[in-house]
């Protein structure tokens, strides 16, 4: 399987770079505390409001006029199809397929429509939307634009935040990465290792869907994996195939967090550092709050990867954390 390196990702940075903005490290308001510096890569601060523009954008600068010509299709649980849709709309491709599951939220899909994406909906979740959409991907003369399983133009874009994060903080040590597919951490932990390997690399999942964790512990490839329920829909199910092969040579610690944990997460976010995160951006919360020390570091970033949160249930969890109040 074709892999990138560092090279890869400074190539895409060049070519992403007009079409997007630098987007802001903050520091942690409440997290600090002797010793330490908590910092939050706010990659929900993207037009789209997730690091997916990244390799969405990357992907489609890279086809060709005739492929361009041809369309695009995806398989998302939400961030990627929103990427994929507003990355066509600015580099004028005239048709964009998005398929989710039936489970995607309805802001999600909300704003796929509005960048142009026509939405079909598959599958309960996201494995079932997959499994399903490649059947129909395969039917039609569409360009698949990767999710995360094997494209190394995915994978070199969102590394590109790694090239950000050290110009803004040149003495950072710690990188708290949240897990899907795992072509977020695979990106940045092939930047940041290769430009300092002494920099540590965290990765946290959901317990509901350990999918990464489990094959880098099994050294099985979990394509698909079962998943509990979880307000975390952007990082449930499999793995990707190039994530499995070179994430364990560049990731030092992976951290399972509860449910319960993130919820809370997600409130502190919202109500203590005014910061709107989804769920899965506030994995890499959850994880510093309850296993601070074993996470170490004396400057530590955690990658807030997006803040497209469902109305619905952002407002049961700030009612239900004033409530205990």
């Amino acid at each position: 399987m074709e892999k990138f390196d560092l090279y890869d990702v400074q190539r895409a940075f060049d070519k992403i770079k007009p079409y997007l903005r630098e987007t802001p490290v903050v520091d942690s308001l409440f997290l600090n505390n002797t010793g330490k510096k908590y910092f939050f890569k706010l990659e929900s601060m993207q037009p789209v409001r997730s690091f997916k523009i990244r390799g969405a954008l990357n992907k489609i600068l890279s086809l060709t006029i005739s492929e361009k010509e041809q369309g695009v299709i995806t398989i998302s649980s939400g961030n990627h199809g929103i990427a994929t849709a507003y990355a066509g709309m600015i580099l004028g491709i005239k048709k964009i397929i998005i398929i989710v599951p039936t489970n995607t939220p309805s802001n999600k899909i909300e704003k796929i429509e509005k960048f142009g994406g026509d939405v079909i909906k598959m599958g309960r979740n996201y494995d079932e939307a997959h499994v399903k959409g490649m059947r129909y991907v395969k039917e039609h003369d569409f360009v698949y634009i990767d999710s995360y399983y094997d494209d190394p133009l995915i994978y070199s874009g969102q590394g590109t935040i790694s090239l950000e994060l050290l110009e803004q903080l040149p003495k950072l040590d710690t990188i708290v990465v949240p897990i899907g597919g795992g072509s977020l951490i695979t990106g940045i932990a092939v930047a940041a290792k290769s430009i300092n390997p002494r920099i540590r690399i965290i990765g946290v999942q959901t317990a509901a869907c350990p999918a990464m964790i489990k094959s880098i512990e099994d050294r099985i490839f979990y394509k698909e994996y079962p998943t509990e329920d979880s307000i975390c829909e952007s990082l449930v199910g499999g793995v990707g195939k190039l994530s499995y092969e070179m994430l364990p040579k560049y990731v030092d610690d992976l951290i399972a967090v509860d449910e319960e944990d993130i919820v809370e997460a997600v409130s502190f976010m919202a109500l203590q550092e005014k910061i709107i995160a989804e769920p899965g951006s506030c994995t890499t919360i959850a994880a510093i709050r309850k296993y601070g020390k074993k996470i170490g570091g004396k400057s530590i970033v955690a990658i807030i990867s997006g803040g497209n949160v469902d109305e619905k249930l952002f407002k049961n969890i700030i009612t239900n954390r004033m409530t205990k109040n």
